[in-house]
């Protein structure tokens, strides 16, 4: 009789479940409100556990990742994709950009192959055309970079410039010495 009180018990339990998630495309606004909910926190979760990288660095091979999560949660709440198979694909791809990262940092040859390398863009008045190429950049790109971050309309003070490998552009400034 226990035994046939505690199926009941968790059938019910199911029914309310799906009562409040709904099941497949067919969910209504208050079921995917729910799953946003759930989605919402499991999301914290997530980039808590994939690490300061993911959203720090801002690098292609972190920008990958940002992205995919986004497009694979968000079927999880639409109900696109099963719900708890969805949060798990979520959750191996955090732990696999965990784990890439770990990797990076000890192989710096694969490092180099998966986030790319800094380039010197401007050193001692010269232009390194070759660099600036390889990185789709021209002289009116390093002039617009030179006025955001030095607020001049000049190279003059500028010793050297570079491309990071998160695409962003560094200067460093001559010493006034």
């Amino acid at each position: 009789m226990l035994t046939h009180e505690t199926d009941k018990n968790q059938l019910q339990m199911i029914d309310v479940i799906y009562k409040i998630f709904g099941e497949g495309e067919n969910i209504n606004a208050l079921q995917m409100s729910t799953r946003a909910i759930v989605i919402f926190i499991v999301s914290i979760v997530l980039i808590r556990i994939s690490g300061r990288r993911s959203f720090g660095m801002k690098m292609p091979f972190d920008n990958v990742v940002i992205i995919l999560l986004g497009a694979i949660l968000a079927r999880a709440v639409t109900g696109a994709s099963p719900f708890w198979p969805t949060v798990a694909a979520s959750a191996t791809l955090v732990l696999l950009h965990r784990l890439c990262g770990r990797i990076l940092i000890r192989n710096k040859r694969l490092g180099k192959l998966l986030t790319g390398e800094t380039k010197l863009l401007y050193k001692d008045g010269k232009m390194m055309h070759n660099n600036m190429k390889d990185c789709q950049m021209d002289k009116e790109d390093l002039m617009q970079e030179a006025r955001l971050q030095t607020n001049v309309n000049t190279l003059d003070n500028i010793e050297e410039m570079y491309c990071e490998r998160n695409g962003k552009v560094s200067i460093v400034k001559k010493d006034k010495a």
